[in-house]
């Protein structure tokens, strides 16, 4: 009977310049991170958000949902008259929805509160024998227990994580630079909003830095995220504030940032880490009207403010960084007009290729040329909100999209 009674079925925006055109006085700003907000929320200026949340929480009040599907249960229980059908054991379930997303203390009320109702109902409406009503107290005690072990390593497990995810953080804060970024021949600024997922940070780098032959400009992503991806960018940052002012040319400099991300593949093996290669866009910005490029596999920039807007041509994108053993084609300089009052903006492929919930990528160029007549500091901010909107808070790489203009 025992037996039957168990299986019947029933993150202000982008801080902007003076009036001139030119970066505030007050020096570098922290840099830009936005939160998701709920869909359907108002969203917050970027000076008004703060640090992200803890990944340590859950459903508000679970014992809330306990006690709500513990009335029907017991309704039916006492409704039912066939005594050969019981659902009352079927409560012991329940402690397994706090200890998932709920904390320790909800947890033990959880099992409590199942114990005394199982128990105060098969004492109104007892079983055929103590022996089964022993049965169900002690299933209902052990797998209570259960819950709430499995509770404590949830919590702990989040706790690592977010110790992790902390040191990934400053980490990054570390290696990026603050934004704007201001060079003698360029303004950067932008925003970066690091995926959520896993609780851990992804891989999108960048980096400017005034040499002798202009400004030269990394725009990258490492394969993967958190501590390992973390690693790879460091070398690619490394490399490149270390050979952008020493190389004449920009194939010299990619090459410097090829041997780079080789190397530490060929020390991620010896340690048992998974190689990366990195996708990566590099500019080099003088005097001239033109802009040289480098693509290495990284989603090509939009021209704004220079007729209609449209992805920069660039050829056919070179391979990521760390894979050139893989073709024989060396890779090559693409030229592009960057004249005076234009805008060049480069996003990640957190952008490029974000999915609303109807599977639809975001339509990246058509929202662009909206935005044609706001100002270039602001297109980063509205930006990344609407991809926020674009995929309901949901996006699974992070999103980086920054804005350079001409300082001259």
């Amino acid at each position: 009977m025992l037996f039957r009674a168990f299986f019947v079925p029933e993150r202000r925006g982008a801080r902007r310049f003076a009036a001139a055109g030119g970066p505030r006085e007050s020096g570098k700003v922290i840099r830009r991170r936005v939160a998701a907000p709920a869909p359907g929320a108002p969203l917050k200026s970027r000076a008004g958000r703060g640090v992200e949340s803890s990944p340590i929480g859950g459903v508000k009040a679970p014992m809330a949902y306990v006690v709500a599907a513990t009335v029907p249960i017991v309704l039916l229980e006492l409704m039912i008259d066939d005594r050969t059908v019981r659902l009352i054991p079927l409560l012991i379930l329940l402690p397994a929805f706090p200890a998932a997303v709920g904390t320790m203390r909800q947890t033990v009320y959880a099992v409590g509160w199942v114990l005394i109702v199982i128990a105060a109902v098969l004492i109104y409406r007892p079983l055929p024998s103590s022996y089964h009503f022993a049965i169900v107290m002690v299933l209902a005690f052990v797998l209570g227990i259960l819950c709430v072990v499995t509770c404590h390593w949830r919590i702990r497990r989040e706790r690592e994580l977010l110790r992790t995810r902390s040191t990934a953080v400053a980490l990054q804060r570390q290696m990026l630079r603050s934004l704007p970024i201001l060079t003698d021949r360029v303004i950067v600024d932008g925003v970066y909003l690091p995926v959520e997922a896993d609780r851990l940070v992804g891989g999108d780098v960048y980096e400017v830095v005034a040499s002798p032959y202009g400004t030269r400009l990394l725009f990258g992503d490492v394969q993967g995220k958190g501590l390992p991806a973390i690693g790879a960018a460091f070398a690619v940052l490394s490399a490149f504030r270390e050979a952008a002012p020493r190389e004449p040319t920009l194939t010299a400099l990619v090459d410097d940032l090829e041997q780079a991300v080789v190397r530490h593949n060929v020390f991620a093996q010896q340690t048992g880490e998974p190689e990366r290669f990195v996708t990566a866009l590099i500019l080099g910005i003088d005097t001239s009207m033109e802009t040289q490029a480098v693509n290495c596999g990284h989603p090509p920039p939009y021209l704004l403010n220079a007729g209609p807007v449209a992805p920069v041509e660039l050829g056919d994108p070179g391979v990521p960084l760390g894979l050139a053993d893989l073709t024989p084609n060396p890779r090559t300089v693409a030229w592009f007009p960057f004249p005076p009052g234009a805008t060049l903006i480069s996003c990640s492929d957190g952008v490029t290729e974000a999915r609303g919930i109807t599977g639809a990528f975001y339509p990246l160029e058509e929202r662009l040329g909206a935005w044609a007549d706001i100002s270039p500091w602001e297109v980063a901010d509205h930006l990344a909100e609407d991809v926020i909107r674009h995929t309901a808070g949901k996006h699974r790489d992070d999103i980086t999209a920054l804005v350079v203009r001409r300082s001259d």
